[in-house]
């Protein structure tokens, strides 16, 4: 199998027209299309949908589905709101701190920069409640080829204790050499 990207991602969102808005002001994303059916083409269901598309850079598509005659969209309370974003790169640290202060003056609460030692990140919410996440990487050289080496010996403890491995932990503790 020769994979050649992601075509695109779809969420979710209550309101295509106000989540098409957000995209495009907050975030600068070109609205692409529309694909609006009152059958599901896959399953042949009665479902009426519009699903829109909207450039998230570099080829990648962020995709949203509104179906109105499903029941309102919910969480899925078994898993913090942390866990479930998406996720943006932004060109620098310079570019990350401008998108916040636009962000935080169009009322949007943004929580961060967070520093993840290899990047650093803000955090706000789209009006469906989805999580994003800006980042800029910050990474020094040799830093992603060690989380490389060390990912499988990583996965393989965890599987094994369900605790963290250790084997990055200068991500934490500042002793990268």
């Amino acid at each position: 199998m020769n994979l050649q990207g992601v075509h695109h991602v779809a969420y979710r969102c209550n309101d295509a027209k106000e989540t098409v808005e957000f995209y495009r002001d907050i975030l600068g994303m070109d609205f692409q299309l529309a694909i609006a059916e009152d059958q599901v083409p896959s399953t042949g269901e009665p479902d009426p949908y519009m699903h829109v598309f909207m450039d998230a850079g570099n080829g990648n598509v962020l995709a949203f589905f509104e179906i109105p005659n499903s029941p309102p969209m919910g969480k899925d309370s078994n898993t913090p709101i942390w866990v479930q974003h998406i996720a943006f790169k932004v060109k620098d640290l310079e570019a990350l701190l401008a998108a916040k202060a636009q962000i935080e003056a169009a009322g949007i609460e943004v929580l961060g920069p967070v520093n993840h030692t290899i990047f650093k990140s803000i955090y706000f919410f789209d009006p469906n409640g989805h999580r994003l996440e800006l980042a800029a990487n910050t990474a020094k050289s040799g830093m992603l080829d060690k989380l490389h080496e060390v990912a499988p010996a990583m996965i393989e403890e965890w599987s094994q204790t369900r605790r963290a491995p250790q084997h990055a932990a200068w991500l934490h503790d500042g002793s990268f050499e």
